[in-house]
């Protein structure tokens, strides 16, 4: 089992920025993704960002330029930078965490914060 722990959520004028964190902890091994999902009221749940281990990256077009996923591999954190942020980003962010252990796939998800951006 791995356990994420998130924060960094908020409320936040259009054009601000906010800094979300996940911290992973239990069964960890070397092999894996870290990224956030999010999801806003009445739509489903969409992939943000993502991060590997290695540190390649993935971005949903509409937070390319604007939204940063960095990773400690020490301290099994992964961050999400937002700026610019615009009112569309409203919703609940994700933490998520993939590898395979024997191989199996395994997927793990936080608790899920807040995030709000007022017009």
């Amino acid at each position: 089992q791995v356990q994420l722990q998130e924060s960094g959520g908020g409320l936040v004028q259009a054009g601000g920025s906010l800094r979300l964190s996940c911290a992973a902890s239990g069964s960890i091994f070397r092999d894996n993704t870290m990224g956030w999902y999010r999801q806003a009221p009445g739509k489903q749940r969409e992939l943000v960002a993502s991060i590997a281990r290695a540190g390649s990256t993935y971005y949903v077009d509409s937070v390319k330029g604007r939204f940063t996923i960095s990773r400690d591999n020490a301290k099994n954190t992964v961050y999400l930078q937002m700026n610019s942020l615009k009112p569309e980003d409203t919703a609940v962010y994700y933490c998520n965490w993939r590898d395979i252990v024997l191989s199996r796939p395994r997927k793990y998800w936080g608790q899920g914060t807040q995030v709000t951006v007022s017009s």
